[in-house]
């Protein structure tokens, strides 16, 4: 609820003035009855036609008043609920922003949407509630029984026990539908969470025919999501009945209390009447908004849990002045788990790279080669150990100043919506034509780009879909190149490739990249095994580190690895070799 009043905090002009309005609404509706019972009593029970006329445009005086209290309340609500709702979004967006890899892990994707989104709304209506019902059913409430009681004083103890009744109901309510509103929220992260796999996996789904299998699961975690629904919906269905009945039940002794005493006063009795109606229909909206109130405060803990989350890496000091020198790595034993896992994915690394080397780093799946690479930008921090980039610890260094020293290449080719220049130019904002163009050439990528009808203006679909698997991995690779860094890592970005291809890009990174830091990651030996160095892992350890002929010496798993994708007619040194895998050249 804390994090709700900071943000109608900042908006209490709008606030107040909606409040103001709404008070204006509120009084309008509780004169009626009031000057209704004139009319009865006095108009029309004396045959004065004339107090009947005054009485009547008095209160199509209110009712305009009331009408128009109405209308710039709900402007002003709809206005400020909606702005709160986006600086929410807006709040949790950049602070996802800030979070590392370990993080986002814990929270989960899918979650992360349904917070933004549906928490979001919840707490987005219920603010905007507040200033339309929240308000108001309190003050009618009180507004109506005060003027029953100015009516009836004789009503005062039926009325306590009424509100006492009403209050314990209301409460109930609130006590047991939080953590069924709670558990509902929670069965909705399933739901997206099951929705964002499959749709992510179609086509993995249709190739292996699982459709069946899918549709089960997703309606499992559908069910799931409907039971949660049913169970706090039982609730409003058991308390808002239970409350209608006891205001009902307070009117039929009303009546029967009021029969001698107002007998001859029937307008004061139908204005008794009304506001006991009024009553109802305030503890209803009472109950409807604390109902609202319990699922917005649910929503409300659970944006806040990010809000309130602690990046799991250390920022650098800003007031300490680091540069990065250089493009040179050093690894210095290394070790990194992921968070809730025993075995370390990366044990013990020690190596070091110098400025515009390159280094293939090759191994079996699962060996650590990803989680190696991810650990120079920081996308994670070791558990043990040191990185250094251009001599200084990652850690040291401003993860801002740090990551624009790097450029990557991710193993799923990543794009977004726009056209193919404008996610060329997240390389560099500034880039000319000719610039974009160029990298463009280096990484082979011009070729089907300039075939394209519009070229470089062609609108590309969510993640280029639009595009072969081949084509987004080459233009990620020109994007990387066009940042020019210092360190580019390349973590198997032209596994959708043909060898031709692939030689003819590594070619161009090269040639277009003089100087830079290379990180080359691939399953392929033909790839790495003309870099400067070739680093080999196995289990997330180093099992080898220097060039092709020394690891085909000494190192059995580069060994094993050659045999399988070359053959093993070729030995260490044999011109074979050398023409095999003199693909990095081209």
């Amino acid at each position: 609820m804390r994090l709700m009043v900071q943000y109608i905090k900042k908006h209490m002009g709008m606030f107040l003035i909606a409040v103001v309005f709404l008070t204006i609404e509120t009084s309008a509706d509780l004169l009626q009855p009031t000057f209704m019972s004139y009319i009865v009593d006095r108009g029309v029970k004396g045959q004065e036609m004339g107090l009947i006329l005054r009485y009547g445009l008095i209160m199509l005086g209110i009712t305009a008043m009331g009408a128009i209290g109405a209308v710039v309340r709900n402007i002003y609500a709809s206005r400020t609920s909606q702005l709160i709702g986006k600086e929410i979004r807006l709040a949790i967006y950049e602070k996802v922003q800030t979070l590392s890899h370990e993080n986002i892990d814990r929270l989960q994707p899918a979650s992360i949407i349904t917070r933004i989104t549906n928490d979001v709304t919840q707490m987005q209506n219920f603010i905007n509630g507040i200033m339309r019902i929240m308000l108001k059913a309190p003050v009618t409430c009180i507004g109506a029984v005060v003027l029953i009681i100015l009516q009836m004083p004789r009503l005062l103890p039926l009325m306590l026990v009424i509100l006492v009744c009403a209050g314990l109901l209301i409460y109930g309510n609130m006590k047991m539908g939080y953590p069924r509103f709670d558990r509902m929220q929670k069965k909705l992260d399933e739901l997206n969470r099951t929705s964002r796999e499959f749709l992510s996996a179609i086509r993995v789904v249709k190739a292996f025919r699982a459709e069946e299998q899918e549709r089960d699961k997703f309606g499992e975690a559908s069910q799931q999501l409907a039971q949660a629904g049913i169970s706090s919906m039982r609730v409003m269905a058991i308390f808002g009945p239970l409350i209608n009945l006891t205001v009902n039940g307070g009117i039929v002794v009303m009546l029967w209390l009021s029969g001698r005493e107002l007998s001859g006063e029937i307008g004061r009795l139908m204005a008794c009447v009304n506001y006991m109606t009024q009553v109802l229909f305030a503890l209803g909206m009472v109950s409807n908004i604390l109902n609202s109130a319990v699922r917005a405060v649910a929503s409300s803990a659970r944006v806040r849990e990010i809000l309130d989350e602690m990046p799991a890496q250390r920022e650098a000091a800003e007031e300490r002045a680091v540069t990065v020198r250089d493009g040179s790595i050093v690894f210095r034993q290394v070790s990194f788990a992921y968070a809730d896992t025993a075995r370390p994915a990366v044990q013990e690394a020690d190596f070091s790279v110098g400025t515009g080397e390159i280094i293939g780093i090759i191994g079996p799946t699962g060996s650590g080669k990803s989680t190696l690479v991810n650990l120079v930008p920081r996308f994670y921090d070791a558990t043990q150990g040191q990185v250094l980039v251009g001599g200084e610890d990652v850690t040291e260094i401003p993860t801002a100043l740090l990551r624009q020293q790097i450029a990557i290449v991710p193993q799923k080719a990543l794009l977004f919506t726009g056209t193919i220049e404008e996610n060329l130019r997240w390389g560099d904002k500034q880039a000319t034509v000719e610039e974009i163009h160029r990298a463009a050439r280096a990484a082979c990528a011009e070729e089907f780009v300039s075939k394209l009808p519009e070229g470089y203006e062609t609108q590309l679909g969510q993640g280029g879909v639009n595009l072969s698997g081949g084509q987004k991995q080459r233009l990620s690779i020109a994007r990387a190149l066009l940042k020019k860094p210092r360190i580019l890592i390349l973590d198997d970005c032209t596994s959708a490739l043909d060898a031709t291809t692939e030689a003819q890009v590594l070619a161009g990174i090269l040639d277009n990249a003089p100087g830079t830091t290379v990180l080359l990651v691939s399953q392929r030996i033909s790839t790495v095994m003309r870099a400067d160095h070739i680093l080999c892992m196995e289990d997330g350890r180093i099992c080898g580190f220097g060039s092709h002929e020394s690891l085909m010496e000494d190192c059995e798993p580069y060994r094993a690895i050659y045999r399988s994708q070359i053959g093993p007619e070729n030995l260490p040194g044999e011109a074979g070799a050398t023409e095999k895998g003199g693909m990095l050249n081209g």
